[in-house]
């Protein structure tokens, strides 16, 4: 059985970075997941990121 086969066997673990409705969805077919509460630093906006990325130095 080649490697990516072995895969399936296994049990699924899950982080899910982002959408918490991923994560709920895999929680209610009783898939392990953590959840992560991430989101791009200063709300994406590239110009505001810059300038935090300047304070930081």
């Amino acid at each position: 059985m080649s490697n990516i086969n072995q895969l399936f066997n296994k049990e699924l673990k899950v982080i899910n970075m982002g959408l918490k409705s991923f994560a709920e969805d895999l929680k209610s077919q009783e898939v392990k997941v953590l959840h992560v509460d991430w989101r791009p630093p200063a709300g994406g906006n590239k110009r505001m990121a810059a300038l935090l990325a300047k304070l930081k130095k």
